[in-house]
């Protein structure tokens, strides 16, 4: 199964590494537009190959698109990082020119390719790619719950003194600072509800950090992280590639599904060999389905800023 991965950055490279440690893609192409740099990340990582027991083959291109023909999936992680201060609705202009070009190159060479857009703000990405492509919408899948809901369980071991292993808990909404619902009376330590070990103050305070979570790194790092994001589409990818039926949530095109209509927006999906193969209803509280209306109404408004 070929895999492409356009944008070489950071993000994109830690993609394409944690696909081809994972051993089940045969070959995972990365694009980029600036000159040697796809075909020098993919070498480098290449390098790894033998040390780390993998097989995949990785080759780089510098914006040819021919390369990529008959792609299975494609992610598109290009487009312009956040700086400090910025916030992902900033990024629109900018992104929203890249992710069109993106998606029409490749969807010219594999048209039967499921795209998984990473680019911010991501739930608006998504939705421009819905509008100006062709493909169904199981074919479009937004990266962003999968991230929100690593970093809600990285918080919530941490508060509970946990390993990780032993914590489950999901984040749905917009992939934003303001716009993430993350579901913190649905989460659990092993089928225990997380009330039963943490005050509500303490849950509270998982909440506000799990939101600012891609904030408080961009501060730390002094751009966008990169570990984290590349593992999460990574596991989109290989749910697909190996047909998985894995439940995720996903930035997926609503229409009617949770009371909403004409928008992407993160809802738990099964994801299989077919792309997005079933949006999965959940019971939410008054105050979930609150918090998930405000969030649709804050994408809504950056949607309406894109030129379409």
């Amino acid at each position: 199964m070929k895999i492409t991965v356009v944008g070489a950055g950071a993000v994109g490279a830690s993609c394409a590494e944690y696909i081809a440690i994972k051993n089940f893609a045969s070959e995972v192409v990365l694009l980029d537009i600036k000159e040697g740099y796809a075909e020098g990340k993919a070498m480098d990582l290449m390098q790894t190959a033998s040390l780390n027991g993998f097989d995949t083959k990785i080759t780089g291109t510098t914006g040819d698109y021919s390369k990529t023909a008959n792609s299975h999936i494609a992610v598109i992680t290009s487009g312009i990082p956040r700086k400090p201060g910025m916030t992902r609705e900033e990024l629109i202009g900018i992104n929203a020119g890249i992710v069109k070009t993106v998606s029409e190159n490749l969807l010219k060479h594999s048209p039967e390719a499921i795209l998984i857009v990473v680019s911010n703000p991501m739930d608006t990405m998504t939705y421009l790619v819905h509008k100006t492509t062709n493909l169904p919408k199981h074919k479009i899948i937004g990266m962003g719950g999968a991230l929100d809901s690593a970093r809600f369980k990285y918080r919530l071991a941490e508060a509970l003194g946990a390993p990780i292993s032993d914590v489950d808990g999901m984040v749905i909404g917009g992939h934003s600072d303001t716009g993430m619902v993350p579901l913190i009376g649905h989460a659990a330590r092993n089928s225990v509800k997380v009330s039963e070990f943490l005050s509500k103050d303490r849950m509270q305070q998982v909440v506000e950090d799990t939101k600012v979570g891609g904030a408080t790194l961009t501060k730390l790092l002094g751009t966008s992280a990169w570990y984290a994001p590349g593992a999460a589409v990574s596991s989109l990818v290989q749910a697909i590639a190996c047909d998985q039926k894995k439940m995720f949530p996903c930035s997926t095109f609503l229409d009617g599904e949770y009371g909403l209509n004409d928008i992407c927006i993160g809802v738990p999906v099964i994801l299989g060999k077919n792309g997005i193969e079933k949006v999965v209803a959940i019971d939410l509280s008054d105050a979930e389905k609150a918090k998930m209306k405000e969030s649709a109404e804050g994408v809504s408004k950056t949607n309406a800023l894109l030129q379409l």
